[in-house]
């Protein structure tokens, strides 16, 4: 029988198995179609306890089986190619065509003629800046990415200027409006010169937003490629050549930076360390941290520091492409394409040097929120399904809930990941979704702010972070209501759920000494600190050293 185009026939075949037991002789017959379709394990057990066949045969029959069946499936693929090959010899087919379509199955399936694969330009870039930032080039390298921060501080104290320009002239025209105010001019009037002052303000933001965006753009690319040929050159010592242009003077660097942007005001750091071993049976190494510091000065570039920038970027440059990166928990609203407080703080700071690593801060948002979006269509198509498969008040409820709420915000307890090459010591920025609900003073370990701190503790495992800042009071400032016995209280909370979760990371990635840093608000007293400083070493049993004597 001959297998038809696009169908599938079957050949039936008896397969036989004789066996003895004791002195009787027994046969087994059982009919197979090829092409085999199923198991033959599940046949052959099928098959002991049909015909209630001896143990002592299983093994055998067992063996027998797949045997019969690879022969006879061997005698099927060589019949076929026999008539193929007929058909081939009749002049039935032609031959170049059935060559041509067997060489392109042939090329387009095996891996050695396979296309290569084009090059991936930022997989690249990224391992060849490893390269160069871990070799003598890493200072030519500080040196360029020093000219290109002075270009961006420059435009943008352009940009401060003209902005304070502005407003002062605005303020003044406003003054003499309110000064006419009853007399020639109504409140009509002055609506139209204060819309007509928003508009300004916003073509002249636009307007720099649009310069900043082209520098940083063309900044990055002459920056990629002068490392890449930097690479190329270092490589060819006979062509090795770095241009005398990049090296910047450490002097002429700082007094430009600190005479054209306003420095950073410098408060006073509070800080306390200890070391720590968790763990049931291996015990781990931790590395914990209290400081009174802004979370965003671990993202700030110090101007006004007296090493310069170059020195206190070399350690974050070293470790941007290793398994110790550096991360930090921002405490944001739930929208995500918005700049108010310290989401608009943190986007200046990142605004004030060029990424050339990663993309902008707000091209990697417009990636969160539509990836947000798609989740969000993904979770009400199937709480659609689930509400219409149930029955009562409470499905219903549960989808007036979810039309209710905004599908392209986050809930508290989410967070998304921005990535950074630009910031002073930071890599990762875990940007944690909280409520007005975190300022009372009875949330519990199952609130979302905590939870939310448990998954990113468990993403930094996953993804070589072995340094991770938390506020630890889930604040970034503090407020009237934040009184002694609710900072303790918040404390001790966030420090006993740390240290639940950091008991956690054994099984999560085996044991990996971490750096754990709490912050707490600038505003906080240092009474309130040094309470905090002594209620850590008690929940975590810090270790001490045992001093022994011994009497003669």
């Amino acid at each position: 029988m001959k297998p038809g185009k696009g169908k599938l026939f079957y050949r039936e075949r008896d397969f036989v198995y004789k066996f003895e037991a004791g002195s009787r002789s027994f046969v087994l017959t059982v009919p197979l179609q090829f092409p085999v379709q199923e198991n033959l394990d599940h046949l052959h057990g099928r098959l002991m306890l049909l015909h209630d066949l001896p143990c002592f045969i299983e093994q055998d029959l067992k063996t027998s089986l797949h045997r019969f069946a690879d022969e006879e499936t061997i005698k099927d693929y060589d019949r076929d190619a026999e008539e193929a090959l007929e058909v081939v010899r009749s002049s039935e087919v032609d031959v170049n065509q059935l060559a041509n379509t067997w060489m392109r199955a042939y090329t387009e399936t095996t891996l050695e003629h396979a296309r290569p694969e084009e090059p991936n330009r930022d997989e690249d870039f990224a391992d060849i800046y490893h390269d160069l930032i871990h070799s003598p080039a890493s200072e030519t390298l500080l040196n360029l990415e020093h000219n290109y921060f002075v270009s961006i501080s420059e435009l943008l104290s352009e940009r401060d200027v003209e902005m304070k320009k502005l407003r002062e002239r605005q303020g003044a025209e406003m003054d003499k409006v309110m000064q006419e105010l009853g007399k020639s001019l109504s409140d009509h009037d002055v609506n139209a010169v204060a819309a007509q002052h928003f508009d300004s303000q916003q073509i002249l933001e636009n307007k720099w937003v649009t310069e900043l965006k082209q520098l940083s753009t063309i900044q990055k690319q002459e920056y990629q490629d002068w490392v890449i040929k930097l690479h190329q050159d270092l490589k060819n010592p006979s062509n090795s050549f770095i241009s005398e242009e990049i090296k910047v003077q450490p002097s002429h660097l700082q007094d430009t930076v600190d005479s054209s942007r306003p420095t950073y005001e410098e408060h006073r750091r509070l800080e306390e360390s200890f070391t720590i071993h968790l763990g049931a049976q291996l015990k781990t190494m931790h590395n914990l941290r209290l400081l009174r510091a802004d979370m965003l000065d671990f993202c700030k570039h110090r101007r006004n520091h007296r090493s310069g920038v170059k020195l206190h970027r070399l350690q974050t440059a070293l470790s941007l492409y290793s398994t110790s990166l550096c991360g930090l928990v921002l405490l944001v609203d739930n929208r995500i394409n918005s700049y108010s407080g310290i989401k608009r703080d943190f986007a200046t700071v990142c605004q004030e040097c060029t990424d050339f690593h990663f993309p902008q801060l707000q091209e990697q948002l417009d990636v969160v929120q539509q990836v947000v979006l798609y989740a969000r269509a993904q979770r009400s198509h199937k709480a659609k399904h689930r509400n219409e498969s149930a029955n009562g008040n409470e499905g219903r409820g549960d989808k007036v809930k979810n039309t209710e709420r905004n599908q392209a915000n986050l809930l508290p307890g989410e967070f998304y990941v921005s990535r950074h090459s630009n910031l002073s010591e930071i890599h990762v920025v875990f940007h944690l979704c909280v409520d007005d609900n975190i300022r009372s003073g009875n949330i519990s370990a199952r609130d979302p702010a905590i939870m939310g701190l448990r998954n990113i503790l468990k993403v930094c495992c996953t993804h070589d972070i072995t340094t991770i800042n938390i506020p630890l009071l889930l604040v970034h400032e503090m407020s009237e209501e934040m009184t002694i016995p609710w900072c303790s209280k918040r404390a001790e909370l966030v420090f006993k759920c740390v240290k639940g979760f950091m008991m956690e990371m054994v099984s999560w990635d085996g044991g990996v000494s971490r750096t754990v840093q709490f912050l707490v608000p600038q505003n906080i007293s240092e009474e309130m600190f040094y309470q905090l400083s002594n209620m850590l070493p008690q929940i975590f049993r810090v270790s001490s050293t045992l001093t022994l004597t011994s009497k003669r």
